[in-house]
């Protein structure tokens, strides 16, 4: 049966509450989302009746802990659709997981004079990694354009995708722009040529339905924290055939399979590359948030985010001095808007928000050189969710104009 998204808030514990004497209207999803009464008693429940470590032990609280810990695996390989189980790794979240890629796998197969494409839109997660493998082994990193309204040129994708191309890498859902990326296109690209395409899928996999085998990516990497689950869970999902050539991270506990004097052999996947005591309860909870999100469906996570979008952008739009940064349809992104206010700084306008008991992102968003493209410092950022409405989208666009009519004359 799935879960309507009507009253749905009152699910979400925190967000019943005030913020200087106003109701809280959360808009910060994209940094990290609230979570669901369900996701806290998952987390709960396991300390008060399971906690124990994992894959080690024969008594009952072992052998409940390692089978909720293992059945989460499985929730999130068909909620990705990956082929198998063992092609979902364990992290801390999408930072750790593109890093081990770019770490542990990158090295193996980029040498001197071969490029790394990625785009201007990246989050800082999915650029500095591969800055470093490029200066380690003398590669060449290579910047896709954008297209005015801040899509991806694919014509230059196109034309800079080629046999020196070892890996691409790039946001499948901008985290400023709400560009949604071709993926599928550009793994044609990329597969021509026989190289790598890694994906960072953060700000798309709460949002949509994803289906990695559809996408046909080689890697594809995600967080907890901003689909309704704990901090420091995430997701690194690859083809096996490519994980196997994954080096390990950690050596030590759990990804042993027999320990000698002089050498020691290692588990198979998933496990040789998940050393050491797991994110047990994280990863319990993240499979409780995949539950929750089934219930409701993706599709219509989506279809809802879009409506909000679509009442939002005209609203905006409205408000003179007002600039809307990406995509003007609501079809062509996700549920982010950035924008700026003119002759006022988005860290003030995000602190006036604030007062109105509207919350928002305001800075560089981890892209600085997306800034430098759009020609600015920073912007301020609303990003909805599930839990979000209409109503929400009327306040914020009252909080703005009330921000906006406060500085002009210094009322409220």
């Amino acid at each position: 049966m799935v879960k309507s998204l009507n009253n749905i808030r009152q699910e979400f514990p925190i967000l019943d509450q005030i913020v200087n004497d106003e109701p809280l209207i959360y808009l910060d999803n994209a940094a990290t989302t609230q979570k669901p009464q369900a996701v806290i008693d998952a987390i709960v429940n396991y300390y008060q009746t399971d906690n124990a470590n994992v894959h080690r032990g024969v008594h009952t609280l072992a052998e409940r802990a390692t089978e909720q810990y293992e059945a989460a695996r499985q929730k999130v390989q068909r909620f990705i659709n990956a082929d198998q189980s063992a092609e979902i790794i364990f992290t801390k979240g999408t930072t750790q997981s593109l890093n081990w890629v770019a770490s542990h796998f990158g090295p193996q197969v980029v040498q001197a004079g071969d490029e790394i494409l990625i785009s201007y839109m990246e989050h800082h997660s999915n650029l500095v990694p591969w800055q470093q493998l490029a200066q380690q082994t003398g590669a060449k990193l290579v910047y896709i354009d954008l297209l005015p309204d801040g899509q991806l040129d694919l014509a230059d994708a196109k034309a800079k995708i080629g046999p020196r191309t070892k890996i691409v890498s790039l946001t499948h859902a901008s985290n400023v722009l709400g560009v949604v990326n071709p993926i599928q296109a550009i793994a044609q690209l990329v597969h021509q040529f026989g190289n790598y395409l890694v994906v960072d899928g953060a700000q798309a996999i709460p949002h949509m339905p994803v289906d990695v085998q559809d996408l046909d990516a080689d890697f594809y990497a995600f967080s907890g924290h901003k689909m309704l689950g704990p901090t420091g869970i995430g997701v690194l999902y690859g083809k096996k055939k490519l994980l196997e050539q994954v080096t390990p991270v950690e050596y030590g506990g759990e990804m042993i399979d027999f320990v000698e004097l002089q050498q020691s052999t290692f588990k198979e996947l998933p496990w040789r590359l998940e050393g050491g005591t797991p994110n047990i309860e994280g990863a319990i909870a993240l499979g409780a948030a995949i539950d929750y999100l089934n219930q409701i469906g993706m599709a219509q996570i989506q279809a809802h985010e879009q409506a909000l979008v679509a009442k939002a952008i005209p609203a905006l739009q409205a408000i003179e001095g007002l600039t809307i940064y990406g995509p003007q349809n609501a079809q062509d992104r996700t549920g982010v808007i950035a924008f700026n206010l003119d002759n006022l700084h988005p860290h003030d306008l995000a602190t006036a928000l604030d007062m109105e008991g509207v919350a928002v992102r305001a800075g560089h968003h981890c892209a600085q050189p997306l800034m430098k493209w759009l020609n600015v410092a920073a912007t301020a950022r609303a990003s909805f969710y599930l839990y979000n409405t209409e109503a929400d989208v009327d306040k914020l666009v009252q909080a703005i104009q009330a921000a906006k009519e406060f500085f002009q004359d210094g009322t409220l």
